[in-house]
């Protein structure tokens, strides 16, 4: 047992070591790098023992880097991650054969002596004498550990790892201070589990027990004789004597730890020979690192996990610090993925689109009023292998969080905030305006938030259909997508009311940008991201609450300490009767109009379609008062192409349309992912334009009721239209796929 240092001053062993003098310690720091005698000297005369005081004499062990495992919201494992896969364990698991196989071949004698083996380094002086160069090194244990301790703490630097393994007098005299340091405070049998536990053993293993797991796959403490020799043979030369490369060498290598074993009487001569006649026999366990290896697609979830971590300010002040937490490493990471929407959202993601088509799908899915990101899949698989047609673009978010520059448009998905912004101000559902399919405004009667005009041109709308005329009210507008009517509302809400409404449920555009104050942000020109349109429906669905998104449940460090994370925070966006009539209006839309693919039977449910200017994007965001879920067609790659005419999933598309497309995709995630409880929306009525009657009808009034030839409800919103049928509200995207409405629906 080492002696414990008792005061400030000098141990017994550090006075030794001045004792004997710089000669000595040159003899040992030579002992294991080539130079010519008169190094020695030379270092005698100049190496001090002030200088060797001037070397700190504490060693700042650094945290070992280990595995960080991410869960899933019920704890089962998402992925696990690592910069070092390692798992540290105490002495006590480990074989006792592993103990007794890396002592004898590394360091006989390390339970004899201290920091310096006095007999080792005359050895190896006399052998590297006689051979011209380094034959025999003389590094005690205690030494090879303090060495791999400056290999830890340097990382992934080259430079740092270049400065920690150079092979100059500096390095060794300043490691031979510090191995002085730990022989005291330590003691053997620490210093030999730090040493098992810091090692590396090739194959990208860390440490024994991620050793064992990768060449044997069991833990360290059921280590055999044979298996343990193996193993400690690797740590002179991992990739020399790695056994998956090169059995034969791995088999040597072994043999001569066994006999060595024998030698100092670890084992005896008939446990030797049986060992040495074993085959080395493996079972490696192939490396399952990164969010490459998550479950159910959940790979761009997980690296969604790892951006904010490195990201977040909670997790430290600067990059470097959250760089150093992530890097470190043995985290427990508990998530709010859902197990049962991931699998739901990935089978959507999948089931209509495949990985080879020229588009892509994203779905993002949220739980109202707790800013939970409960599910998150695409179609193109996560990972590097583009002949695979893998992608590590993130579809679903932002590129501050691994997607896109800005987002996509988002198309009529943005309607129902300009009809938010319009109910919070006064105006009635029951506003109408009765025009022809194609309209032109000025940009000079829109005002931005600094109150200055849009603009000064002609802004021309249309719908995507010349039928699409008349008059339509609230209601009718969002059920039949109609972009004349929205382009009339934004006018009477406000441009700025409407994109202030836009931010207030969480509508933002990436790296800071933003919202263009333009006219044309009412038909959805403005980009934006799955996850940020599926929380701004998730925000109708709370009744105008808002809630900032989250991922993460809880962390814990590997010595069980538990971290802070991100909190939601909810905000109120409008008045709560606001956002039970937006409910009400979007399930019409589900029922009646251009979303009649998505609708779910079985509960109440609502959402909005929406397609973009040459039809590039195609979206379906909806929601039960339960679960919001965004999903997103489009092109991923190359220049953004228009989708006609085109193969996806196996189908043929004419044309694609957020009915046809996004919203049987949205209908399968949301069937997966939703339990057997049906919540209902908050019932209210929902003021509607009156339908003009019957001219018969009206020839039945009372005679003594004055007519007027211009009796017509110019001043009352609900008043009726003379001369004006409704369009059905029936319609909307037609059975046969690709037939969808397109042009902003």
């Amino acid at each position: 047992m080492a002696k414990k240092r008792s005061g400030g001053g000098l141990t017994g062993t550090q006075q030794a070591a001045k004792f004997l003098g710089v000669s000595v310690l040159s003899g040992a720091v030579l002992a294991g790098i080539a130079l010519p005698a008169a190094g020695a000297l030379g270092l005698a005369a100049k190496g001090t023992v002030e200088g060797f005081d001037e070397i700190p004499s504490n060693l700042k062990t650094p945290p070992l880097s280990q595995r960080t495992t991410i869960l899933d919201s019920e704890g089962g494992l998402i992925a696990t991650v690592y910069s070092r896969d390692r798992k540290v364990v105490p002495l006590e698991k480990i074989s006792p054969y592993m103990q007794k196989a890396i002592v004898a071949i590394e360091d006989a004698r390390f339970y004899e002596h201290g920091a310096i083996d006095l007999k080792g380094v005359l050895r190896a002086i006399n052998k590297n004498a006689q051979s011209g160069g380094v034959s025999e090194g003389a590094s005690t244990l205690t030494q090879q550990y303090v060495k791999n301790v400056f290999v830890e703490e340097a990382g992934d630097d080259p430079e740092k790892v270049a400065q920690a393994t150079q092979q100059t007098i500096g390095r060794k005299v300043r490691e031979l201070k510090y191995a002085i340091q730990v022989e005291e405070e330590l003691g053997k049998k620490k210093i030999l589990e730090n040493y098992l536990n810091i090692t590396f053993f090739g194959q990208q293993a860390y440490g024994i027990e991620a050793a064992s797991q990768r060449y044997f796959s069991k833990p360290a403490a059921k280590l055999n004789l044979s298996e343990a020799a193996m193993m400690a043979g690797l740590v002179q030369s991992p990739s020399r004597f790695d056994p998956i490369n090169d059995l034969q060498e791995a088999t040597k290598r072994r043999n001569i730890v066994l006999q060595r074993m024998t030698d100092v009487g670890d084992i005896t001569p008939a446990q030797f020979e049986k060992a040495k006649a074993t085959p080395i026999k493996l079972k490696v366990k192939t490396p399952r690192n990164g969010c490459i290896t998550a479950v159910d697609g959940a790979g761009f979830f997980c690296d969604y996990v790892r951006k904010t971590i490195l990201t977040d300010p909670v997790f430290g002040k600067t990059v470097e610090e959250r760089q150093k937490l992530w890097n470190l490493g043995g985290l427990t990471i508990r998530t709010t993925l859902d197990p049962k929407a991931q699998a739901a959202a990935n089978e959507a993601a999948v089931a209509k689109v495949n990985k080879d088509d020229p588009v892509a799908t994203a779905v993002v899915q949220v739980k109202p009023g707790t800013g939970r990101i409960v599910s998150m899949s695409q179609s193109r698989p996560y990972g590097l292998d583009q002949k695979q047609h893998q992608t590590t673009l993130n579809l679903a978010v932002g590129s501050k969080m691994g997607g896109t520059t800005y987002g996509f448009p988002v198309g009529s998905t943005f309607k129902p905030i300009t009809a938010a912004a319009a109910l919070e101000k006064g105006l009635s559902p029951a506003q109408s305006f009765d025009t022809p399919w194609k309209i032109s405004m000025k940009e000079s009667d829109y005002t931005r938030c600094d109150g200055k005009p849009a603009g000064y041109a002609d802004w021309s709308v249309q719908n995507e259909l010349k039928t699409e005329k008349g008059a339509y009210d609230m209601t009718s507008a969002l059920g039949k997508s109609i972009n004349t009517y929205f382009a009339k509302l934004e006018q009477m809400a406000g441009l700025c009311e409407t994109l202030t409404m836009a931010k207030k449920v969480g509508y933002e555009r990436e790296l800071g940008k933003p919202i263009r104050q333009s006219p044309s942000a009412t038909l959805g020109s403005l980009e934006s991201t799955p996850l940020d349109m599926a929380n701004v429906y998730a925000t109708f669905a709370n009744r105008g609450i808002y809630c900032v998104p989250v991922v993460i449940d809880s962390i814990r460090t590997a010595t069980g300490e538990k971290l802070n994370v991100p909190q939601t925070k909810c905000t109120r966006a409008m008045s709560d009767r606001t956002a039970d009539m937006i409910n009400q209006m979007l399930k019409g839309v589900v029922e009646d109009g251009t979303g009649t693919k998505a609708g779910l039977s079985d509960r109440d449910n609502a959402g909005k379609t929406g397609t973009t200017e040459g039809r590039k994007d195609a979206w379906f965001v909806g929601y039960t008062p339960d679960l919001s879920t965004a999903v997103w067609v489009g092109d991923d790659v190359g220049k953004r192409e228009e989708m006609f005419d085109l193969t996806i999933g196996g189908v043929y598309y004419d044309k694609v349309c957020g009915g046809c497309l996004p919203g049987p995709i949205w209908r399968i995630a949301m069937t997966g992912a939703l339990g057997s409880d049906t919540p209902s929306f908050v019932g209210v009525k929902v003021p509607r334009a009156e339908k003009p009657k019957d001219p018969k009808e009206e020839d039945k009034r009372d005679d003594d009721k004055p007519r007027r030839d211009d009796d017509k409800p110019a001043d009352r919103p609900t008043s009726p239209f003379p001369g004006i049928t409704i369009p059905d509200l029936t319609g909307g995207d037609t059975n046969r796929p690709g037939n969808g409405r397109g042009g902003n629906r």
